[in-house]
This record gives C-alpha cells, sequence and structure tokens, in this order.
C-alpha cells in the first residue's frame, strides 16, 4: 500500500462511523454516506485495525450490541473488496504519540488520526475532537 493515497475518493472511516454504516444506522449523515458510496466505487475504504479493538471492547462491556458474533461481524467487513484494513505500525504508533498542536489523549482516536495523517486520508466521523482538530480533514455534515 501506498505511503500517501490521494485519492479525493480515499477516505478513513471512524469506529462509529464504520458501525453506523455496516448496520444502515439513520445516525450517519447525508454527507458521510455519499463520501463512503464514493470511496465505495473507488475501492477505497479505510479502517484502522485499532477500531476492530474499539469494537470487540464495546461489545464485551455490552455498550455495542451486533446481530451477530463480533469476529464473525468484522470478518463480513474484512472480507468486502473495497475495504483495507490499515494496521498499526510503527510510524502510526510514534505519530500518535507526536500529533501536532493539542490533542486530547484517547489511544484510540490518536490512532486514527495518526492513521489519516500518515495516509493523507479524511476521516469521516462525527466526533467533535476530530472535527475540531485542525491537522486533519474530518467529513461530517
Amino acid at each position: 500500500m501506498s505511503k500517501n493515497i490521494r485519492k479525493s475518493s480515499s477516505v478513513l472511516l471512524d469506529t462509529h462511523t464504520w458501525v453506523w454504516w455496516v448496520n444502515g444506522s439513520k445516525e450517519l449523515s447525508e454527507k458521510a454516506q455519499k463520501y463512503i458510496d464514493h470511496a465505495i466505487e473507488e475501492k477505497s475504504v479505510f479502517l484502522s485495525t485499532i477500531s476492530v479493538w474499539e469494537v470487540a471492547l464495546l461489545v464485551d462491556k455490552g455498550r455495542l450490541q451486533l446481530t451477530m458474533d463480533v469476529q464473525d461481524w468484522i470478518a463480513q467487513t474484512e472480507a468486502l473488496p473495497f475495504v483495507h484494513m490499515v494496521s498499526l505500525d510503527v510510524a502510526i504508533a510514534i505519530k500518535s504519540v507526536r500529533l501536532p498542536g493539542n490533542f486530547h489523549k484517547d489511544p484510540a482516536d490518536r490512532i486514527i488520526v495518526a492513521t489519516a495523517l500518515r495516509l493523507g486520508l479524511p476521516i469521516i466521523t462525527c466526533d467533535n475532537k476530530i472535527q475540531d482538530y485542525s491537522y486533519v480533514k474530518s467529513i461530517w455534515d
């Protein structure tokens, strides 16, 4: 995979966006859905593997209920030909602790932002803390 993906249709989904998109939730904004649809056409939807951890943790804590086992739910996403899982590597790990400016301390959000910066991708998110972080482009409304 290229270090810098510059295609305008490529997007990184935040964890909640991924869950809402897969589950067909009405909470997904119209603009977010349009960007995802375009990224699907271009086979360029990206997910950080930290989102897999977050989903599994939410299910384990009973804060998220899925219609199937979490491992099967994740496997179904992984099997989609337009979805690319981005593993946490050394560069992303280091970038997550060296983010420019002020960003909150949530490790999962820091890894998602670092992944977006490393790949040159916008993040589809309704998370205000990510939206307010001027060093990364976010898409929602």
